[in-house]
């Protein structure tokens, strides 16, 4: 078998946001949820690099072909009172699984939120993805069984606010 190009992991700029979005889509197609794309060239542009970017973006490359993605943001633990990095999304494409990619993309935001003194790393895992959660309990990530995740859509969120403004 022979051996696999070398990883190079790089922080995405604003050049990088068409191909940015080309994961999201694929991510999308992986979990069933293409319909739901709604992100935009233009949205990624204003929330990634703009005057206040909401998240950061790493691109894994094998030689010069992108092979995976992960976009995350920093969030806050108060009990700690230190930031935490959440991993809003990964993908490595089919053709690069399995040969250790994804362990590097971890491995690479370990090494960032402790660069930024976070108190934890977190993500979230659709339940019917079995590999994905064999890959993560294979790196020791525990899944956090006492807590519910809820949020609200941007038109509940409306609905709830609309409410305030009536009250």
């Amino acid at each position: 078998m022979p051996a696999r190009p070398p990883l190079r992991i790089k922080q995405a700029t604003k050049e990088d946001v068409p191909l940015i979005l080309t994961f999201i889509c694929e991510l999308a197609q992986h979990e069933r949820e293409l319909d739901r794309v709604s992100a935009t060239e233009e949205g990624l542009l204003v929330t990634l690099f703009g005057q206040r970017p909401y998240a950061e973006a790493v691109i894994a490359y094998e030689n010069d072909e992108p092979v995976a993605f992960a976009l995350y943001f920093f969030s806050y633990t108060s009990f700690s009172a230190l930031p935490g990095l959440y991993l809003e999304d990964i993908f490595v494409r089919p053709a690069a699984r399995g040969s250790g990619v994804g362990r590097h993309l971890f491995a690479f935001l370990a090494q960032r939120a402790i660069e930024r003194n976070c108190a934890r790393m977190e993500w979230s895992v659709l339940n019917w993805n079995e590999r994905a959660i064999r890959f993560y309990e294979k790196l020791s990530a525990e899944p956090v069984r006492d807590w519910t995740v809820f949020h609200l859509s941007k038109e509940k969120m409306a609905q709830l606010a609309n409410q305030r403004a009536i009250a």
